[in-house]
Parts: structure tokens; sequence; C-alpha cells
């Protein structure tokens, strides 16, 4: 059994930002080899207790006890996403540093905002673990409870859409779906999931639109309007919510984000024998039935592991970019 035991204490203030750590895993759990002997240091470019936090952890509740060693995470939220890189980026590139990405929308700000962090040169993405859908969704008060009433109302009027980051895939996909319709949307960022959905919620935006799994762990409290993707995945969970494309019938590209681990590309090029460690132990984390069991404890759909190594997350970041290149213009508009 995997013990997590939490601890907090300053952490290197990074870009006027402040970062709190939370060591997870068994120190002593068996190690095969000397690396790691010390704690792993784990870099979110989002808040804590938002997806990407809530993610880690499930996968570092199985993934602890092959690695042996504890994770110290800092959270670095700010400018879509680029603080947390360009702290990541300060680390030490000796492969005790990891970053959990959040592909769809940081690739998108890795193209769109001038970081100068190149996927590939800087940062490779060494395992994928899962994806997702967009999801379009309102409060469970709302008299909005069908995506054509929200593109009828768009264009009586703006329809304030709630957005974590305007760098996103939900975020493109709100401007593809008013593009294809004539409706009005505005992007409304509240720097995160959390505050996104609660925006929603409270009905201080009309909509919000977010990774699947989020409007999912509310789906007491929202109604899923729709889904940008050509099969709904995940219809127990969301009430049998439909495509966007099945519901007013366009043809919107499918809009989804995937969460990855990365390194350093100095690490990865400077010690392979620990990258490989880390790729063959969170290969056999993501394809242990545990892993599963903790989605599911999460509440989350197991459908939405989506397991892959290199070659897949780092073709997944090659779509993202083209995807963030097509949809410039629009996201630039917004």
């Amino acid at each position: 059994m995997t013990l997590i035991r939490p601890t907090r204490r300053g952490f290197i203030q990074a870009a006027g930002f402040g970062a709190a750590s939370v060591a997870l895993g068994a120190p002593g759990l068996g190690r095969a080899q000397s690396y790691p002997d010390r704690p792993i240091n784990v870099t979110i470019p989002t808040g804590e207790g938002g997806g990407a936090d809530r993610d880690s952890r499930v996968f570092a509740s199985v993934w602890t006890k092959y690695l042996g060693a504890d994770l110290e995470y800092g959270y670095y939220p700010g400018a879509a996403g680029q603080v947390g890189y360009e702290f990541y980026m300060q680390r030490d590139k000796d492969a005790y540093n990891l970053i959990f990405a959040n592909l769809g929308p940081e690739v998108i700000m890795l193209e769109l905002q001038d970081t100068g962090i190149v996927i590939g040169e800087d940062i490779v993405y060494i395992q994928q673990i899962s994806s997702e859908p967009m999801a379009v969704f309102s409060s469970g008060r709302s008299p909005i409870t069908s995506l054509q009433q929200l593109v009828d109302e768009g264009k009586k009027r703006p329809v304030t859409v709630a957005v974590s980051r305007l760098p996103h895939p939900g975020s493109i996909g709100m401007l593809a779906l008013a593009e294809a319709t004539g409706a009005n949307f505005v992007l409304v960022p509240y720097g995160g999931g959390n505050p996104s959905a609660m925006a929603a919620i409270t009905m201080e935006t009309d909509c919000c639109v977010l990774p699947m799994a989020n409007p999912i762990a509310l789906i007491d409290q929202v109604n899923i309007l729709g889904v940008f993707a050509g099969a709904n995945p995940a219809p127990a969970e969301s009430k049998g919510a439909p495509t966007v494309n099945g519901a007013l019938g366009t043809s919107i590209p499918n809009f989804d984000s995937s969460r990855a681990w990365g390194i350093h590309k100095e690490a990865y090029d400077a010690f392979p024998d620990r990258v490989a460690h880390l790729k063959q132990i969170m290969n056999e984390a993501v394809n242990d039935p545990a892993y599963a069991e903790a989605v599911k404890g999460a509440g989350l759909p197991t459908t939405f592991i989506d397991v892959g190594g290199e070659d897949v997350a780092m073709a997944t970041a090659a779509a993202t970019k083209e995807l963030a290149a097509k949809y410039k213009t629009l996201l630039s508009g917004a």
C-alpha cells in the first residue's frame, strides 16, 4: 500500500508567485537502484487543487510504489502557464525535476506567447497518462439547458464563457462555435479550472468550458451542454450529453487535451539511464490495475486513461502545436 504523507513548507519563490510543496510516497519501498535517492520535484504550471493537481496525485498514488521516493510539488499559476514553465527551466537539469503538463493549453501557450521555450529542444514529454475532450456546461440552476439555447442566447447578447486560460483547446472550441453559428461568446479567464467552474455554477458567467472530467466531477451541479468530440466518451457519467456537432449539425473539429510528464532535454541527454528508469516505472504504474481503480476512486471515468510513451506524448504535443497555429487568429482576436 502506498503511503501518502503530506507536509507543508515554504517553496522557492518565482516571478512573484508563491508555491506550496507536498511530499508524497514511501521512501523505503525497495528501490531497484540508487536513482532516485532523494525526493523528486514536480512543477505544476497551475494552481493547487486544480485538475492537474488532482490527476498527478491520482497517478502518484500508484507510481510512488514503483519510484520509491517522495514527490515534492510546487504550483506556479500565471500567464496561462508561462510562469510555471519559466520556473521549471530554472531548475537543475538532473532528472530530479519533472513537470506535469496539460498538453492542450500549455503547448498552445508556448506556441502563442514569447517564452523562448521549445518543445523537443528544452522539454521532452516522456509519458502520457490521460486524454479527454473539452465540454461546455452551465449551472444546474441556469435557464440555459441545451447547446441550442446557448447559441440562441448568444445571437441576442454577448454570452460570457468562463475559461481557465485564454490559450486553451476549450477557448478555441468556443471561438470556433461562435464562428460557425454567429453567436457572440465572450471568454473570461479565471486562472484555473476550479474558479472557472465555480463562475458558471454561481451564474457569474453564463457557462464554462473545461476538460470533460471537471463537469463530470460536478455533475449534480451542472448541465453539460455539449462535448467537443466525435462521440461522447463517457455518456453515463455525463447524463448522455450530446456532442457539439450532433446537437447543432456543425462540422467543428474535436478539441481535447492530454496529461503528460515532461523532463528537461538537458537531463534527457545527460542522464539516459535515469530517464529510461522513469519511463519504465511510469509505464508500469499507468498500466497497473491499481491506477484504474485510483481513477475511479477520484470519480473520473477510466475511459479517459490514454496511455502512451514518449512517441505518443510528443506526437500529441506536435498535433496541438498545429492546432494553435491554425486558430492563432481567433485566439489573438479574443
